[in-house]
């Protein structure tokens, strides 16, 4: 049974200097429509009525349309999908367009969980990243999103900008954690292709902090959110107990859930599955009656056990070792024996009980141990 839903809305009104998610400015673009036909492809795929544990809406910028749009959209949700008072149910915000209306809107829909993209509290930062909001912004629409009633409150932050220091940084999270939030993310710079980033760093114009003051950032992050009694659950995410993101585990748990919308992926019953990404596209390909469909792939047990793993030690918590034997009928610490040795014996990973899991240590070179798992077989 698949309980998790993702759903795209590819529109914004500013492009971000460091995405390279599937995005195309909203100006010009068949807004409505792709509503439409979002929820026709929804119709489509997901006939069941049982509960959902998630839902989530993020982009692009899911806030960049109308309050109409919105209404529309939730209203197309809320028909398809079975949503309890205990679903999950999040949409990704920009501060700076999320107005009264529009929260009102989310708020009357059913909308409990709101994720804010503020990346940073400093303006001189976020001009340059290409953000279109500042600090105020974030502090009005969260002030106008709990004066709503909203409670269950997420923002995203990142670090290892260019020119950021870690004075910078360190302001940023005192910031942040003053408003005493129930949910933090916060995630390094990672600079994709197809980025003005990109383009700005093969020009030797891009001043990126060193890997020193990047792991120093990521270690005040870590004291910083301890300090403050919020619980490290996931390598990036941190949250008062109760809090924990239901969508996001769905991922590092490695179930399945749909993925609607131009770009989206998904992973149902074995098969991992992308979406064509143009708008344009994936429109047509609904009115003609076709599945919007990019690609999809069986994943064999071995990649399903590979992906167990490197997923699933994302978690603090880290693996199940009888969890993985329920799920594979097989030994975790035989399938994997030389990737656990290895690190173990490098202190990135240790076994305690029943669970596998990253160090502390593990945790600066997480994307190092999690490669280890890959391509054994």
């Amino acid at each position: 049974m698949t309980s998790a839903v993702y759903i795209h809305i590819p529109f914004c009104h500013h492009i971000c200097h460091y995405c390279d998610f599937n995005k195309v400015f909203m100006k010009n673009q068949p807004v409505d429509e792709y509503i439409e036909m979002l929820i026709k492809e929804i119709k489509t795929i997901h006939t069941g009525n049982s509960p959902m544990k998630s839902i989530f809406v993020g982009g692009g910028t899911p806030t960049a349309l109308s309050a109409a749009q919105l209404e529309q959209l939730c209203a197309g949700i809320q028909s398809n999908f079975h949503i309890t008072e205990d679903t999950e149910y999040t949409f990704e915000a920009n501060p700076g367009d999320l107005s009264k209306d529009k929260i009102s809107v989310l708020k009357a829909s059913g909308v409990n969980r709101l994720s804010f993209g503020v990346q940073s509290f400093n303006d001189r930062l976020l001009e340059k990243i290409g953000r279109n909001h500042r600090a105020d912004d974030v502090y009005r629409s969260v002030r106008e999103a709990q004066e709503e009633g909203f409670s269950n409150i997420s923002i995203d932050l990142i670090y290892a900008l260019p020119d950021q220091t870690l004075e910078d940084f360190e302001d940023t999270i005192d910031r942040a954690l003053e408003l005493d939030l129930p949910h933090y993310s916060g995630y390094s710079l990672i600079v994709e292709p197809k980025t003005v980033f990109y383009n700005l760093m093969r020009k030797g114009r891009l001043p990126l902090p060193g890997e020193d003051t990047e792991a120093a950032m990521y270690d005040l992050l870590m004291d910083k959110m301890a300090a403050k009694g919020l619980n490290q659950y996931e390598i990036s995410n941190f949250a008062k107990p109760g809090y924990e993101s239901l969508h996001n585990l769905t991922y590092w748990e490695n179930e399945n859930y749909y993925g609607f919308g131009a770009g989206a992926h998904g992973y149902v019953n074995g098969v991992r599955y992308s979406n064509i990404g143009p708008v344009s596209k994936y429109i047509q390909s609904l009115k003609d009656d076709q599945l919007p469909v990019f690609h999809q792939a069986d994943v064999t047990i071995h990649e399903q056990m590979e992906e167990e793993m490197f997923l699933g030690l994302r978690k603090t918590e880290g693996v199940s070792i009888s969890h993985f034997k329920r799920k594979f009928d097989k030994d975790l610490m035989q399938v994997f024996e030389a990737p656990v040795k290895d690190m173990t014996e490098r202190n990135l990973l240790e076994t305690s009980g029943d669970r596998i899991r990253l160090t502390r240590e593990g945790r600066f070179l997480g994307n190092e141990v999690f490669q280890s798992f890959l391509g054994l077989n």
